[in-house]
């Protein structure tokens, strides 16, 4: 399986890519996670979008925030791995690639996450440091996280 990884900006997806990106976020986020919510928040539109896909399947994906949008500082969101191919921990990857975009596009380091209060462990290992105290969003509990 060859894995080829995209970056691209919400203009230049084509409407099959955001078909993909959008079922495989409402597929973990609203149906395996059992949580309604508004999925499509506006907040894509001005976001930049980093993929890996293999044989036409989007393995794992997030969106890259610009400051502004969700913070002062620049923000990974809807990070997301397909449940068949969780094996092979593109989560890694992808957060790897996704702070070196950002400090290569922003020019910092400093990045704040929203993330899932159980992922804490796992975005530690980038350099995200706890700095809220628990909170539920969409009915699940979150932590805000910090990398200076």
């Amino acid at each position: 399986m060859n894995h080829i990884w995209h970056y691209k900006s919400f203009d230049e997806l084509t409407s099959k890519e955001l078909y993909e990106i959008f079922h495989l976020r409402v597929m973990v986020f609203m149906v395996e996670q059992d949580c309604l919510y508004n999925e499509v928040d506006g907040k894509d539109l001005k976001c930049s979008h980093l993929w890996c896909e293999a044989d036409g399947k989007i393995l794992a994906y997030c969106r890259i925030v610009p400051p502004g949008v969700s913070y002062t500082e620049p923000s990974i969101g809807r990070v997301v791995s397909h449940p068949d191919f969780r094996h092979l921990k593109l989560g890694y990857q992808l957060m790897r690639h996704s702070l070196q975009i950002i400090e290569n596009i922003y020019g910092n380091k400093k990045v704040r996450i929203s993330a899932q209060s159980y992922l804490k462990n796992f975005y530690e290992k980038f350099g995200f440091q706890q700095v809220s105290e628990e909170y539920l969003e969409d009915n699940l509990p979150h932590i805000e996280m910090l990398k200076t």
